[in-house]
Parts: C-alpha cells; structure tokens; sequence
C-alpha cells in the first residue's frame, strides 16, 4: 500500500493539483478584489447607494442598521440572515463563472491551435524522400 502511495505522488498528478489549489486561491483573491472594488460600487450607484453586505434580517435583540452595529451583533454572535453577503457572493461567482468561461473557450483553442499536429509533407517532398531512400538502399556496398 505505502509503495503504491509514493507511486500515486510520484506520477506528478499530486503537484499539478496542489499547483492548481494555489493557483485558484490567488485568482479567488484577484476576483474578490474585483468584485469588492470596482462590480459592486457599480452596481450600488446603480441602485442609488445600496451596499449588500449591511442588508441583514434581524432574529436578535440588537439594532443592526448600520455597519458597526452589524459588525457588534456579528462579534456577540447575534442571529442574523446576512442575505446581502449571499448576494455578494452570488455575483462574485457569476464573475468567476463567466472568467472560466472565456479562459476555457479562447485560452483552450488558442492553446489546441498551438498545439496542432504538423501539416503533412507536400506531394513533392514525399516524392524527393521516396528518390532519397531509393538512392540510400542501392547505393553499392564498398
């Protein structure tokens, strides 16, 4: 079992996929910072000011109207539907989502055309490499 284990590591499938975690944690932050800067202040001058993340739905005693007394109701562990932070989050997705959609369908192909398997030879050069071997096997033996 162990020497199946170092196999298993071995075949490199491991470090392509640590590399990859590594990779969408650091795109996970370009993302949030997208969102957090520049989509949502877009999307509260839009609808006149609104900032999801303070829309709440009280379930406890304290006032949560403002941000600090959402964030004072949040450290005293105050019950609270946070559906502006679902909101948030929703959008972020969505951005990821169409991120991973462009890169999947243009980075992919542009990748797959770098990659294309050779053109074949013409009908002359296989003609010149047929005369070529014809001259290389009745070339006399000194």
């Amino acid at each position: 079992m162990l020497n199946d284990f170092k196999a298993f590591i071995a075949r490199g499938n491991i470090l392509d996929l640590a590399i990859a975690v590594i990779m969408g944690a650091a795109f996970g932050a370009i993302v949030k910072t997208f969102t957090d800067g520049i989509i949502m202040p877009v999307i509260g001058f839009i609808t006149g000011g609104i900032d999801f993340k303070d829309k709440v739905i009280n379930l406890g005693k304290m006032p949560v109207s403002t941000p600090a007394e959402i964030a004072a109701a949040t450290a005293a562990k105050e019950p609270m539907i946070m559906y502006g932070q679902f909101i948030n989050d929703v959008i972020t997705f969505l951005i990821v989502a169409v991120v991973m959609f462009f890169l999947a369908r243009y980075a992919v192909r542009l990748f797959n055309r770098l990659q294309a398997a050779p053109t074949p030879p013409t009908g002359e050069e296989v003609l010149l490499a047929e005369i070529r071997d014809l001259l290389k096997n009745n070339r006399p033996q000194i």
